[in-house]
């Protein structure tokens, strides 16, 4: 410290009353700091160009990355709750839903997940989860730890549900609410929704769906199918950052929230909190909490590219390119996990690991020779598959090109097990 400020510190504390320049005295005596600053955080930030084709995040396009690198806004400003407004349109529209509750979670996907459950489950309340994969597996999960009477209908990872499958668990289980995911990234698999909400609305029971893989990348359609509660991610199709995640309730999904007999166990994600935040409930702005700014900045852009962009021609391009990336992998003598090809997740594909082969040493090479990501098995797919990502941005022909070649040369190189 400049000896000045150093006299100048003395000279006040002389000033005080004892009883107060004795302890600050002391404090000004300590002895040295016991961690220095670390040697690392000295260094230039070092963040290596890699093309992110796992189940995600996606690579982030320049105008995405250019929009959360701007100036912050105070999360109160007139400008910023604007911001909001835009991104409330950009999600209906994403959605395809008129529902006045549509706003976006600070948090990821899985932040979303447990916001969906937190507000529509209370204790004792008979939930049904649908498990073909692990996101079936953590809702049952974050159901069971708020005391719902949790219950599951189970496949194979690889198949989906059938209408007579759900119908079967609505009428053993009679739940309030069925949890189903509609991209299943852990396995590959796209979940048919057509019937689905008209099937549970005529057993009482609210349709909550998962759609963090899914959405941009493949129909849905959240009013006409009447889902009740959606949510996704803004890493996947949208690419942007991580970080801010969409949700929507219906009319109906909300009136349960209304009549609750609790209230949601988190108070950062108790959804009248957040209505009001987000301009929801037709009542004066108040605040809840900080929100990540610069991400919403970024979340706003990912929408505004898709509404430019159209979500049909979205749709195509991911299906297209995933039929495209599927006849590579074929061709290459790969076995498709999911044998049905309506059922593939054109945002997410999973291809067996060849007989012989170490997956763990396939993805390091293709990382470390190719500085491409793909990725393993996830729950019960672990050891079992490859995933392979074509989400938003990432989704071209060029990069399905560039990663059927990375695969090529990894089995040539890759040695095999002796197993």
């Amino acid at each position: 410290m400049h000896s000045a400020a150093v006299w100048g510190i003395a000279r006040a504390a002389s000033l005080l009353p004892t009883r107060i320049r004795e302890p600050l005295c002391r404090t000004m005596a300590a002895g040295p700091l016991h961690v220095a600053p670390p040697e690392q955080l000295r260094q230039p930030l070092a963040v290596p160009q890699r093309l992110l084709l796992g189940p995600g995040p996606s690579n982030v396009p320049p105008r995405i990355l250019a929009a959360g690198g701007r100036q912050l806004l105070g999360h109160m400003h007139p400008e910023m709750l604007q911001i909001m407004d835009e991104i409330k349109a950009g999600i209906q529209y994403a959605f395809q839903t008129r529902n006045p509750l549509t706003l976006a979670i600070s948090g990821t996907g899985h932040c979303a997940m447990e916001a969906a459950l937190f507000n529509l489950a209370e204790q004792g309340d008979a939930v049904l989860v649908a498990v073909n994969g692990i996101w079936g597996e953590r809702a049952a999960n974050i159901a069971g730890r708020l005391g719902a009477d949790v219950h599951k209908v189970l496949k194979p990872p690889g198949e989906y549900f059938t209408l007579r499958d759900i119908e079967e668990g609505l009428v053993r289980h009679k739940p309030s609410l069925l949890f189903i995911t509609h991209g299943e990234s852990s396995t590959g698999v796209l979940q048919p929704l057509e019937g689905l909400g008209e099937l549970c609305h005529r057993h009482g029971c609210l349709l909550l769906v998962d759609a963090v893989a899914s959405l941009g990348g493949a129909p849905i359609l959240m009013d006409q199918q009447e889902i009740d509660v959606l949510y996704s991610g803004s890493q996947k199709v949208l690419s942007a950052p991580p970080g801010s995640s969409p949700i929507s309730f219906s009319e109906r999904a909300r009136e349960k929230m209304l009549r609750r007999k609790t209230k949601p166990p988190s108070f950062y994600l108790d959804m009248g909190w957040l209505a009001n935040y987000w301009g929801c409930d037709g009542k004066p702005r108040t605040y809840h909490h900080t929100a990540p700014i610069n991400s919403f900045f970024s979340l706003r852009e990912g929408l505004a590219m898709l509404a430019e962009q159209g979500l049909e021609s979205s749709w195509e391009r991911h299906r297209t390119n995933c039929t495209y990336l599927c006849q590579g992998l074929q061709d290459l003598g790969l076995d498709l996990f999911v044998k049905e090809e309506k059922a593939r997740l054109p945002t997410v594909t999973t291809v067996r690991v060849p007989g012989g082969y170490d997956w763990k040493e396939i993805t390091s090479f293709v990382m470390n020779k190719h500085a491409i990501e793909i990725a393993g098995g996830l729950g019960p797919s672990a050891g079992k598959v490859l995933r392979i990502g074509l989400m938003g941005y990432n989704s071209t022909r060029a990069n399905v090109d560039q990663v059927l070649r990375a695969l090529r040369d990894a089995l040539r190189h890759c040695h095999q097990s002796r197993l």
